[in-house]
């Protein structure tokens, strides 16, 4: 199934970017190629986690968004998942849009806590959610 060929992309994007975890904002900030290597894989996992809601939509016929945003309400509204969460996906693939496009400064402390803090949270949350339950079924 696409779907739990999505997740374990995804599960193997999160161990990756655990691997080169800079143990520190000094760290991370300092040391560039780092910062850059836990940006990419920031994009990479919202990216495939948008692609992995397109799949669920697509798969349990529902509406299909005309934006990417769109996709985590749908999710939502058909309790795939909780309103909390899509509203952090929302907001990470802002933050991704930001990182992908250098739209302006970015916040690196703000990019920090994101990666270090709600990204592997967020999407475990997601994927325990999706694997625990028999709405993909």
């Amino acid at each position: 199934m696409r779907i739990n060929d999505k997740i374990r992309e995804i599960e193997n994007y999160l161990s990756e970017l655990e691997e080169i975890m800079p143990k520190s904002f000094h760290e991370y900030k300092t040391e560039l190629k780092t910062k850059a290597a836990c940006e990419r894989y920031f994009e990479k996992i919202i990216e495939a986690v948008i692609d992995l809601a397109f799949l669920i939509i697509k798969d349990k016929g529902y509406k299909i968004p005309e934006e990417d945003k769109e996709a985590f309400d749908i999710l939502a509204q058909e309790k795939i998942i909780s309103q909390e969460l899509a509203i952090r996906f929302k907001e990470a693939k802002g933050m991704r849009n930001i990182i992908a496009h250098q739209y302006g400064k970015t916040d690196d402390e703000l990019i920090f806590h994101s990666i270090t803090q709600e990204l592997e949270s967020d999407v475990n949350e997601l994927i325990k959610f999706l694997k625990h339950t028999k709405k993909l079924q």
